[in-house]
């Protein structure tokens, strides 16, 4: 097969090149895929493993609290104070129906820092609450 590039046949053929398309759709693509996840990341915490827990919610219009291992606290991905916590949790979950906050915290962390968090939600009227670990694997069974 020959391509025919105008000339003697009856002039010039009007086709339009797709390749460098596909080509930059394709690069475009590959970095949505890098960049996508990295931008729902939030706070980078090695959560605690349990054998009886559930899937992990989805904590997309969710209040989450996460509390990293150097025991500093993050709303929703932004650093707070502890004692600012009440109130911004109260103006995180102003308008939402379900009242749920979830509360991810490294496996370092110690009990009194992450009671403590609870305490501070449940001085701004959170009653609901919920700790967010991951599955633990069974080896060998």
């Amino acid at each position: 097969m020959s391509m025919s590039v105008g000339g003697d046949q009856g002039g010039v053929k009007s086709d339009i090149n797709v390749t460098p398309l596909v080509d930059v759709m394709l690069v475009l693509l590959i970095i949505m895929m890098l960049v996508a996840p990295m931008l729902q990341k939030g706070v980078d915490v090695k959560l605690p493993s349990a054998a009886n827990t559930s899937d992990k919610p989805d904590t997309n219009g969710q209040a989450v609290v996460a509390i990293g291992a150097n025991k500093q606290i993050y709303l929703n991905a932004v650093q707070v104070r502890q004692s600012d916590l009440p109130s911004k949790v109260a103006d995180a979950i102003e308008g939402q129906t379900d009242k749920v906050v979830l509360i991810k915290a490294d496996e370092d962390v110690d009990y009194a820092t992450v009671m403590e968090t609870m305490d501070s939600l449940r001085s701004a009227g959170i009653e609901d609450m919920g700790l967010i670990t991951e599955k633990k694997v069974r080896g060998g069974n």
